[in-house]
């Protein structure tokens, strides 16, 4: 069983990670083109598939790390890296609660109003994509550090 949940655990960490990497990717990727139609549509497609990929990830990363730490007798907060990795990857989830993903549905309406009017002010746009870039990165650099720890175990 231990390995079935270390499996489990392993491959939601691909997901989640995969997941914030190439919705940075896709953002960036549609900025370029200025159009707010394109950025609506992939801000659109980010806030999916953060309800697909991102939110039952951490569900199967919490719940199958627990249950393969507990079969394998871990002390999972007297084990330093399972301990910094929980802290690691609870202020992931704050910095993604509390700002990545409000910040993503205010990117999407902005630019959906500005392709419905027909005047969409690309640098106001611009200026909460760099806000929504930063907490984006600090959502995808705490779970990082997390699974360095997780496979170096030092």
């Amino acid at each position: 069983m231990y390995v079935l949940f270390k499996l489990l655990h392993v491959a939601a960490v691909v997901a989640f990670l995969g997941n914030i990497v190439t919705g940075l990717f896709w953002h960036g990727h549609a900025a370029r083109t200025r159009d707010p139609k394109i950025l609506a549509h992939t801000m659109d497609g980010i806030i999916r598939s953060d309800r697909l990929f991102t939110i039952p990830g951490v569900l199967v990363i919490i719940v199958a790390g627990f249950a393969a730490a507990i079969i394998h007798r871990y002390p999972i907060l007297r084990t330093g890296w399972i301990a910094w990795t929980l802290l690691l990857f609870s202020i992931s989830g704050f910095a993604f609660m509390a700002r990545v993903a409000p910040l993503q549905r205010r990117l999407r309406d902005m630019a959906k109003a500005g392709a419905d009017s027909g005047t969409f002010d690309y640098a106001a746009y611009h200026a909460l994509a760099r806000r929504w870039e930063f907490w984006g990165a600090v959502a995808l650099a705490t779970p990082l550090a997390g699974f360095v720890l997780m496979v170096v175990k030092p």
